[in-house]
């Protein structure tokens, strides 16, 4: 591969993505690409560039930037992310909510599912006390392919043995032949919205929690600053952020703080775009939550 084309598909990728593409992540072209070039009869990753460069063929441009930007994941991943939600961010909700009893909950990188399926069933384990709340749950990712299969909600033996407790799995889950398909009360509760982060995403609307989890590694600092000053934006002022464990707002974000107690947990500043005042999501006990009666209602994105 010629230094040209590298250099080209690295600001195609930024200018679609957001992905910056270092150049010692050169070997990923090559194996994220080769498939891609079989799929559409070239001969290689010249050729692949010779198409793009010709701009008349969006389902190879679709599929150049999918493959490429495509990130594992798995059942409650890194596991603390969904402890805090657990034990810290649902109580203070639970609190602060207990008046219009409405949540709504954002993953920014849902790739193919496991994390707000991940986040449903921890809503779906607390079911007594959200009875008569309004759920909500929005997943976005930039890929169509995998937003398929996370609509889906059919998932390997390889994928739900990673991180997903055998007692969630028995619970939520039934085995047909070698797959296993997530119940649909609980692919109810997630909406999925094919979305760019690199984009205007505002017509989603406000959010209490928001899961975007380690896709900002893969943007330079003026993307991941515009990224970060565009989600507290579409932040509750009391609601709360996470990010990756290699993510973080300092030196990109004055409008996002660190929580004092939670790493990866974010809070609004009160500085920046958002103008609001600090919030502590630690700061509501659960000696404090009022659960409302009714039957739990999850309602469909918008």
């Amino acid at each position: 591969m010629l230094d040209a084309d590298f250099d080209y598909l690295r600001n195609y990728l930024k200018e679609r993505s957001g992905l910056s593409l270092s150049a010692e992540k050169r070997y990923l072209v090559d194996s994220r690409l080769g498939p891609i070039c079989r799929r559409f009869s070239l001969t290689g990753v010249p050729d692949l560039v010779t198409k793009l460069r010709q701009g008349r063929d969006r389902a190879l441009e679709t599929a150049v930037v999918e493959a490429m930007t495509t990130n594992e994941t798995f059942f409650f991943r890194d596991k603390t992310p969904f402890d805090i939600f657990r034990e810290t961010i649902l109580p203070q909700m639970l609190s602060a909510r207990a008046g219009k009893r409405k949540l709504r909950i954002w993953c920014a990188a849902a790739s193919s599912g496991q994390e707000p399926y991940s986040l449903a069933m921890i809503l779906d384990e607390a079911r007594a006390k959200l009875s008569g709340w309004q759920i909500e749950i929005i997943a976005t990712d930039i890929a169509a392919e995998v937003l398929e299969k996370a609509k889906a909600g059919v998932y390997t033996q390889f994928e739900v043995q990673r991180g997903l407790p055998i007692q969630m799995l028995l619970k939520y889950f039934q085995q047909k032949g070698d797959a296993w398909h997530i119940s649909p009360a609980i692919k109810s509760m997630v909406t999925f919205k094919q979305m760019n982060l690199i984009k205007d995403f505002s017509q989603l609307g406000q959010f209490d929690v928001i899961y975007c989890r380690n896709v900002l590694i893969y943007f330079d600092q003026p993307t991941k600053t515009d990224v970060l000053r565009r989600l507290s934006s579409a932040l509750a002022p009391d609601g709360v952020v996470l990010l990756g464990a290699a993510e973080t707002v300092i030196g990109l974000s004055d409008a996002l703080a660190p929580h004092p107690a939670h790493r990866g947990l974010y809070v609004a500043s009160g500085k920046g775009a958002a103008g609001r005042g600090t919030a502590d999501p630690a700061a509501a006990g659960a000696d404090k939550i009022r659960v409302p009666s009714g039957g739990l209602r999850i309602a469909a994105g918008g």
